[in-house]
């Protein structure tokens, strides 16, 4: 059976006994192991490692030795409680062999979680886990996590009061991190926030939030933003010396200007746009002064000089690749009519 949206994160956080086997897949790994484990706790209780009733076979194995997991599912534990078989990496090629352990599963028998990477739709791993009457397959897509899963992750982390303006700081940097890094920023929180009284402010999330987003990148795209025209040199020099392509600064200036765009032309003002825009909230101020100081034909006239010299990057042409790059900067910054 397949889940999807508020119904599959209920059932990861609770999954069935009664069913045999859940399949979770998904294009981001860290996400699908995340949530792998939150449904083997579910299942399993939270020494199951411990206890001996976790049995982990990966994909490889199962493909040596087919009876692996019948194997595994039927066997007996020495310590009373739950037992849980996870397979990880599945792929298509061991749908048959999943199919006959799902068959053959009686209640009793050690629950399976299946896990496997970005499954299309016409993997019969996919159809199979979808049709069968007792497994529930979900997938796990890029879509950043909800209030609701951020909540719970919370919760878990021992944060359960949060004020709007700092859930909403937490909502933004989960769309700029990977899972796992949100995760333990999470949790560095609470530690941080452990028998404090205060409530949490956007300030302490900002000062514990990782820094990885802070590029010269966007040093240079701030220098070009603010027309520091004696900065633009330099600093892509010392990103041509690192191997950034002049490509990926076109696409950055791009992501950047259409930004700028967004917060100039909301109706509701700059902050409404950046929000829209799922801007990094560490970079708000700043940008909320260059939006200021520009206007909206200006940033229309930047976006087309960039369009421009993206299709020049990517064409034919033998002009050098980072000159024509540093020209499309400075012309930006000049404000050129």
């Amino acid at each position: 059976m397949k889940l999807a949206g508020a119904e599959a994160r209920r059932y990861l956080a609770k999954p069935d006994p009664a069913k045999a086997a859940l399949v979770i897949f998904g294009e981001d790994a860290m996400r699908v192991a995340l949530k792998r484990a939150e449904a083997v706790v579910a299942l399993g209780g939270p020494n199951a490692d411990a206890e001996m009733r976790l049995t982990r076979i990966p994909a490889a194995d199962l493909r040596k030795d087919g009876a692996a997991l019948l194997d595994a599912i039927k066997a007996s534990s020495f310590f009373p409680g739950a037992r849980v078989v996870v397979v990880e990496d599945a792929t298509d090629g061991l749908s048959a062999t999943l199919q006959t352990s799902f068959d053959a599963w009686r209640p009793g028998d050690a629950n399976i979680v299946v896990t496997a990477g970005n499954l299309t739709g016409k993997s019969t791993l996919k159809t199979m886990a979808e049709k069968h009457f007792a497994v529930m397959c979900i997938g796990l897509y890029d879509d950043p996590p909800t209030r609701e899963e951020i909540e719970a992750e919370l919760t878990r982390a021992g944060l359960s009061k949060v004020p709007s303006d700092a859930m909403g700081e937490l909502l933004t940097l989960s769309r700029a991190l990977d899972p796992g890094d949100f995760r333990q920023t999470l949790e560095k929180i609470a530690l941080y926030k452990y028998q404090d009284p205060q409530p949490l402010t956007p300030a302490e999330i900002a000062a514990l939030a990782p820094a990885t987003m802070e590029t010269e990148a966007e040093e240079l795209l701030d220098a070009v933003a603010e027309l520091q025209m004696g900065s633009i040199g330099p600093i892509l020099r010392r990103l041509e010396g690192q191997g950034v392509l002049p490509v990926t600064l076109c696409i950055a200036g791009l992501r950047h200007f259409t930004t700028l765009h967004l917060m100039a032309t909301d109706p509701e003002g700059p902050a409404s746009g950046f929000a829209k825009a799922r801007g990094f909230f560490k970079r708000r101020d700043r940008m909320m002064k260059q939006a200021g100081s520009w206007t909206s034909r200006q940033i229309e006239k930047a976006l087309s000089l960039l369009v421009e010299t993206d299709m020049t990057l990517r064409s034919t042409s033998r002009a050098p690749a980072m000159a024509v790059m540093e020209r499309t900067l400075i012309r930006i910054a000049r404000r050129e009519r």
